[in-house]
């Protein structure tokens, strides 16, 4: 099928990576190497970045600083503050574990990390990344690890790499620590979307049992947070890849000796470019030229157009599928933030097809979405932070996990005998739909992955958005505080807060009602309509500065609308098909739904028959039965309540024979 592509792995190979949080520490270069013991570890949290400190990792520092010191002038001021933010280790080799001459080893970085929270007042939260798969990156050749997709392979995996990783670990001093560990990116999409490449299909049963192995030792540990890459938008964003995706990471939590409980959570974007929004492409199925923007060359009928919108829809595929409600859902942003002076201001509404439109819109610079290897125009994206949206959405923290400045890969030359083509940027690769494209790699330099790689970090910070402020190191606004219900009816709330506060001054304020966003005000009030009577809403607020900073959300605060005098208003809503994919024996489908009513919805069903043998197999963002003919689409808890005028979307894929027509739907609100 043309949908299932292409994707590379990480390269990411050594150096340390990055955490997440809002306070930075201050620690000096001279940490002991050895610190005194731990408090007792705190309860096993439901996001451990909340309230916590990101590790600084010393090793990346050491890096940046040099390039800025060698830079110098207003770039080298702006390049040393991307060594204020916090970054994590990974363990990319067995010989990582230990160090070198150049690298701490686990035991001496984990010491750092204690010294840092003794020094300071909040928690220290230190990332460590899990990457050495038997047969890794085997869908390309920019990574390839040093262990055989065989059985001794595996076994030196788990004797040699993953239990003395795990022993570090468990060492009781360091007990106090919430260690977050990002497990074998790139690895389970490529069981998704790769099992047509025969180095893919001998991997994945050694991925599948290395990572449950990996999840077992490391879950047993208190104070670990177990986190699982699952790629991003522009792989698995497809129905057709995300549900059986769902179904994957389903399969691996069930195989563990804890189940779901094994898994805190799910990374994406990891070492990659695609953007959080797409400011200016909201609506994938926005026809131009009697097309919709989704047909474009660009996302190839792949409706995540960015991370945000990925996020939030494999977080309810992966709940459909059993995980809890609880998990929390990361982006690393080090790489996928596309400012500088290509990145678009406003919506240029005036091409007439969709291939010219999202070119002229769209913020991810790529002419190819599958480039991947030292993307050429990108730059530094959001800063790590914790609960980005506010409390109650899927997406828990902002994570810098590929260091900002380290190559994806080499390509091969005369010096250089093993290397990646896509890293050529001389070299082309196709989407699989016989069309080719530039690979968009950095051109003048070679890099090996994870070697330092001056001109892509120059060109990084140069490109960041938001960008990064003067020589003081401000990076945006702080939160709005005060934020207070000054009002209430049965159908609004009004609030007001106190203005934050910015060097570059605030632009906006973001308003978000139980972690999804309401809308932007320039005022420092605002009023939420079309609400339902009698319920409990959560508001949080973020403040915007002109470099577009966003700074961490407010406190929370909860208004509850008053009962409807005499039950007034009406409630109902529409609900209309349409087919995505359709391949002969199956297809899938997606069913927008609207509220038609004066009131807000709490929730909504939508009923058809089928005119033929049709037959759903897997839904998302709807709970469906179906009875012969009859399906039933139900609302889940967290898309039932439409404003008037809102709209939702879920989506199914189904089998059949013979004929597909569309059915006719009926839809009804309570």
């Amino acid at each position: 099928m043309p949908h299932t592509v292409l994707r590379r792995l990480r390269t990411a190979a050594a150096a340390t990576l990055l955490g997440a949080t809002g306070l930075l520490p201050n620690i000096g270069a001279a940490t002991p190497a050895h610190a005194a013991p731990s408090p007792a570890a705190a309860v096993h949290v439901t996001n451990p970045f909340a309230g916590a400190t990101g590790y600084l990792n010393p090793d990346y520092a050491a890096e940046v600083k040099a390039q800025a010191a060698a830079d110098g002038g207003t770039l080298g001021a702006l390049e040393t503050q991307v060594a204020a933010n916090p970054t994590a280790v990974w363990m990319d080799h067995i010989g990582a574990i230990t160090g070198d001459a150049t690298h701490l080893g686990l035991q001496a970085h984990l010491d750092h990390a204690l010294a840092q929270q003794q020094a300071g007042a909040t928690p220290v939260v230190f990332q460590v990344v899990i990457y050495d798969l038997p047969g890794r990156d085997c869908a390309a050749i920019a990574s390839n690890g040093e262990l055989p997709a065989t059985d001794a392979g595996l076994a030196t995996y788990e004797s040699q790499y993953i239990d003395p990783i795990a022993a570090v670990l468990a060492n009781p001093k360091y007990a106090g620590l919430r260690v977050a560990a990002v497990i074998e990116p790139d690895s389970l999409p490529n069981a998704v979307t790769n099992q047509s490449k025969p180095t893919c299909a001998t991997a994945t049963p050694y991925y599948e049992a290395g990572i449950e192995y990996a999840l077992n030792k490391l879950h047993a540990i208190p104070n670990v947070y177990d986190y699982l890459d699952i790629g991003h938008a522009g792989w698995l964003g497809w129905s057709t890849n995300m549900v059986p995706a769902g179904k994957e990471y389903a399969k691996i939590a069930q195989a563990t000796t804890a189940g779901f409980a094994s898994i805190d959570g799910f990374i994406s974007d990891t070492a990659n470019t695609t953007p959080l929004t797409e400011p200016f492409l909201t609506n994938p199925d926005l026809t131009v030229g009697g097309q919709p923007l989704k047909s474009a060359n660009f996302y190839q009928y792949n409706p995540a157009f960015d991370e945000y919108h990925y996020d939030t829809q494999m977080y309810a595929t992966l709940v459909s599928n059993g995980f809890p409600s609880t998990i929390g859902m990361l982006v690393d942003t080090s790489r996928n933030g596309w400012g500088g002076p290509a990145r678009p201001t406003a919506l240029n509404s005036s091409p007439t097809t969709v291939d010219a439109y999202v070119a002229a819109n769209k913020v991810d610079q790529k002419p190819f979405r599958g480039d991947w290897c030292n993307v050429n125009g990108a730059g530094i994206g959001a800063r790590p932070q914790s609960l980005p949206y506010g409390t109650g959405n899927p997406i828990i923290a902002f994570l810098w996990v590929k260091p900002p400045g380290e190559s994806d890969g080499d390509y091969p030359d005369a010096s250089h005998p093993h290397g990646d083509p896509h890293c050529d940027p001389n070299g082309t690769q196709s989407d699989g739909n016989g069309n080719t494209y530039p690979t968009d790699a950095i051109p003048g330099s070679n890099v090996p992955a994870g070697q330092w790689f001056p001109v892509q970090f120059r060109q990084l910070v140069q490109n960041a958005y938001p960008a990064f402020g003067g020589s003081s190191g401000s990076t945006g606004p702080t939160a709005p505080a005060g934020l207070t219900v000054t009002g209430t009816t049965s159908s609004s709330v009004s609030l007001s807060w106190t203005a934050a506060t910015a060097p570059a001054g605030v632009t906006g304020y973001t308003v978000y009602r139980n972690g999804t966003k309401v809308t932007t005000v320039t005022s420092t009030s605002y009023t939420d309509s079309g609400l339902s009577p009698a319920t409990a809403y959560q508001y949080t607020v973020t403040a915007q500065d002109t470099a577009g900073n966003v700074s961490p959300a407010s406190a929370a605060v909860t208004a509850t609308t008053a009962a409807a005098p005499g039950g007034g208003g009406s409630s109902g809503c529409s609900a209309t098909y349409a087919v995505g994919n359709d391949w002969g024996s199956g297809f899938t489908a997606s069913v927008t739904v609207a509220n038609t009513g004066s009131t807000a919805t709490k929730s909504w069903t939508v009923t058809w028959s089928w005119g033929g043998n049709q037959q759903i197999t897997n839904s998302w963002n709807a709970t469906t039965a179906q009875s012969g003919n009859a399906v039933t689409a139900a609302s889940q808890a967290y898309n039932g309540a439409l404003a008037p005028n809102a709209t939702t979307s879920f989506g199914f894929q189904a089998t059949y024979s013979g004929g597909n027509s569309a059915p006719t739907l009926t839809c009804t609100a309570s």
